[in-house]
């Protein structure tokens, strides 16, 4: 055959095994073992600036959506590259060094592959939706880019003799296609049409377990209650899929920067001592307006209990947490060792759900809600410049929650009319203050001219949200357009303001604005 008909053999062969690499990856994905579908993502997204990672997320309709396209974008990577690889190791290598040609298939779609992607994804290599340790974990994702190659390399191999055996025992294989070829690639064209289907029927109950039907929740309105219903909290996961972790599988290390390193089983965590604790968590991408904020009352460990018996070292500066699915995050080693940080595992009186991290996850009461790690596999004990996924992708540098307020009631651009209202208009929302509190909440109906004090009529405590209202309402004097204002002062006196200098990748700072209409 020539070189130009075996390059196309090599084509089909390798987009059909291509194909079957995918239905391998899509299983192991089913069974919770991380695959290069999701983790090239999670590897490349760190590279990202904020700037253009929101940007791109704005373009292509959220978060969920570019999930959505990072998925299909490496499944379209792996169909493309599987063909072309196919085609060229045909046309370059066959005819060369037949002899050899299962060795060299070998070493060049297993050995090289599989050397190349150790190398490249080594960092969230320790992924496992099932919550193994880290090191098992990459050993048995390792076994899966085994499993998957090798599924690639066989199936390419079968497909391309098929294509190229000689339908004359006689000949000499010389020919360029003939019918016979022809027929043989039609029958192999209906068995990528199988896999494809077999494929999508997979990926169809992933997505059924995907995190989209949730991730992004928020929690605002007429409705919000002093604790948040578990199934109302805010969630913002980078997952396509979210870990479902099994406690016999799973087990917390610590170690690092430490003498004792320690490792606890979920029974051993279970007989320690623990606190009850009512705090509040948002994140950092949370506009003025928004709901990605929520609070709930956490039962835990005081991580300064685990972190005593590992006894840390002179040169550690920060704790850096690591989840099941290869997040990771740093807070100060200060800050673990406060009372409040908490590792928990109840949540509103419940195991934690297991969108919000069970088996066990951080609660680090005045940080953005990316340090409130969950899932939490590995705690390492590190030098004061360790960063982790956010603060390397360019999030921060501070991360500490400013006091934020936010109007829920009425809604944005209401319009009221004064011959119909049957008593006072009710105005009433949150405040929030980090782990400070809140001491006092205001509002200015006159766009901030002048402020008027509210009511705080649920009082979190330090470390939560308070909720205010006007008490008896709000009667307008006359009809016109009225911007609402809010603002809050923490518990430390601090009134909230705008930062002009705040890095706008450490979260918004601001009033929040409404404006309502009143006709005659």
């Amino acid at each position: 055959m020539t070189r130009k008909s075996l390059f196309l053999a090599g084509l089909l062969a390798g987009f059909i095994a291509a194909l079957a690499m995918t239905v391998v990856m899509l299983l192991l994905a089913w069974a919770g073992v991380a695959t290069p579908l999701v983790i090239i993502g999670d590897r490349l997204s760190v590279f990202i600036p904020p700037g253009p990672f929101l940007s791109i997320m704005g373009k292509v309709g959220g978060y969920n959506h570019l999930k959505q396209l990072g998925v299909g974008s490496t499944i379209g990577g792996i169909l493309l590259v599987g063909a072309l690889a196919g085609g060229l190791f045909a046309a370059f290598w066959r005819n060369k060094i037949s002899e050899r040609s299962t060795f060299c298939s070998f070493a060049f779609f297993i050995l090289l592959p599989l050397v190349a992607l150790t190398v490249v994804l080594w960092p969230v290599l320790g992924t496992s939706y099932r919550g193994l340790p880290i090191q098992e974990a990459r050993l048995v994702t390792l076994v899966g880019f085994c499993l998957s190659l090798a599924g690639f390399e066989r199936t390419f191999a079968l497909c391309f003799r098929y294509l190229i055996r000689s339908p004359d025992p006689m000949s000499d294989g010389g020919e360029p296609f003939t019918p016979t070829i022809g027929r043989r690639a039609l029958i192999l064209g209906g068995l990528s049409l199988v896999l494809a289907g077999g494929g999508a029927a997979i990926m169809r109950k992933l997505y059924r377990m995907a995190a989209f039907s949730y991730d992004g929740t928020q929690y605002k309105g007429h409705g919000v209650l002093p604790i948040t219903p578990n199934d109302l909290f805010y969630c913002v996961t980078k997952n396509v899929v979210d870990p479902i972790v099994s406690t016999s599988l799973w087990s917390l290390e610590i170690d690092g920067l430490v003498q004792n390193p320690r490792s606890y089983r979920y029974e051993d965590l279970m007989g320690m001592d623990t606190v009850d604790q009512e705090t509040t968590l948002m994140c950092i991408s949370n506009g003025l307006d928004a709901g990605l904020m929520s609070n709930a009352v956490w039962k835990g460990i005081p991580m300064r209990d685990l972190l005593d018996q590992v006894t840390p070292l002179t040169g550690a500066g920060k704790v850096r947490m690591h989840a099941v699915d290869n997040y990771t995050d740093t807070i100060p080693l200060e800050k673990a060792m406060d009372n409040t940080t908490l590792l928990a595992f109840q949540m509103n009186g419940v195991p934690l759900p297991n969108r919000h991290g069970f088996p066990f996850r951080a609660i680090v009461p005045g940080y953005f809600g990316e340090k409130h790690v969950k899932w939490i596999t590995r705690i390492e004990l590190v030098a004061a410049d360790a960063k982790g996924f956010y603060e390397t992708q360019g999030w921060g540098p501070d991360f500490i929650t400013p006091t934020r307020s936010r109007i829920d009631v009425p809604d944005d651009y209401t319009t009221f009319s004064l011959a119909s209202l049957k008593g006072p208009i009710e105005v009433k929302g949150i405040a929030y203050g980090g782990d400070r509190g809140i001491s006092r909440v205001e509002l200015s109906f006159d766009d901030g001219k002048t402020w008027d004090e509210a009511d705080v009529y649920y009082a979190g405590g330090d470390l939560a949200w308070s909720l205010w209202n006007t008490h008896e309402g709000w009667t307008p004097s006359e009809p016109g357009e009225y911007n609402i204002l809010v603002r809050a002062t923490d518990g430390k006196g601090a009134v909230q303001e705008l930062d002009y200098n705040r890095s706008p990748y450490s979260g918004t700072t601001g009033f929040h604005r409404i404006t309502v209409y009143v006709k005659a």
